[in-house]
């Protein structure tokens, strides 16, 4: 989630490439989604988290399918990613990585039946694809339960957020120096500089306003933050070079697919579970 995500070009598209409007509608309207959830039910933003990977799951897949003929154990991946994140509900890591490694059991046994050609290459794959989507979606739903998971929660997507749109208004006003021009040539320094200035002051505001702790936790955390969602943006854009693709899918207008939208929330949760079980016990 960046300001140098490399979408084709589109009808009233910014310096940065995006469908503004279209990009602005929808992330507003997943945003709503998001805190309704959280302020009503907060146990319903599992099930959004679960749905969410669903689709990325099958994007990554289809991805997969069409630019290299690499086919996970669909099915396997899809029923034991629900486990692994419901499971993370009552049971913590314990549940989700036994569900995690029940599923790579599974998808050893699924492509047994399609034979050698290929069977190291797609089992791979699906084990990557259960470690991507669904074991690190489950670090996010481990942030619900506590009596404080609302403030943690919106501590962690506020933290992606403000990296995104930090490293996107300093990008394009900006922008001049490429981090990584032969991964993603409109990611520059001047736009990691913005999600970090973005990333530490919103850090810094949601420890001391909405959790039980300190302001410079709050920095660390928020330039954690900042790294991870920099870093999760860079490996799918390294997963769409290798595919010769521009994006996973077309599910969502200015964004390309979902996972196009959870590259930088995926890593981040990872990071924000572990740094909050530290700061906020």
């Amino acid at each position: 989630m960046s300001e140098e995500r490399e979408d084709a070009p589109e009808p009233k598209s910014s310096r940065a490439g995006r469908n503004l409007p279209a990009a602005i509608g929808v992330g507003v309207a997943l945003g709503a989604a998001i805190l309704i959830s959280l302020l009503t039910v907060r146990f319903v933003f599992i099930g959004i988290i679960a749905a969410a990977i669903v689709v990325g799951t099958i994007e990554l897949a289809g991805a997969l399918r069409r630019a290299a003929d690499i086919r996970i154990a669909l099915v396997p991946v899809l029923v034991g990613g629900q486990a692994m994140i419901w499971l993370a509900w009552p049971f913590g890591r314990e549940g989700a990585l036994t569900a995690f490694v029940l599923t790579v059991l599974a998808c050893l046994l699924w492509r047994l039946r399609n034979g050698a050609d290929g069977y190291l290459r797609d089992v791979g794959a699906s084990v990557f694809a259960a470690a991507y989507l669904p074991l690190f979606a489950a670090f996010a739903a481990m942030l619900v339960p506590p009596e404080d998971g609302v403030g943690r929660v919106l501590a962690f997507m506020i933290g992606v957020v403000a990296s995104d749109t930090g490293g996107y208004i300093a990008g394009v006003l900006r922008g001049r120096h490429p981090m990584a021009p032969s991964i993603s040539p409109k990611k520059t320094w001047e736009g990691f500089g913005g999600s970090l200035l973005a990333g530490v002051v919103a850090g810094s505001l949601t420890f001391s306003l909405m959790l039980d702790a300190q302001a410079w936790q709050g920095v660390l955390f928020g330039a954690a933050i900042v790294l991870t969602a920099t870093l999760g943006d860079l490996m799918e854009s390294l997963i769409k070079r290798d595919l010769g693709i521009k994006d996973m899918g077309n599910l969502l207008p200015g964004h390309g697919g979902l996972m196009d939208r959870l590259d930088s929330l995926l890593p981040s949760a990872v990071v924000s579970w572990l740094l909050l079980s530290a700061f906020v016990p």
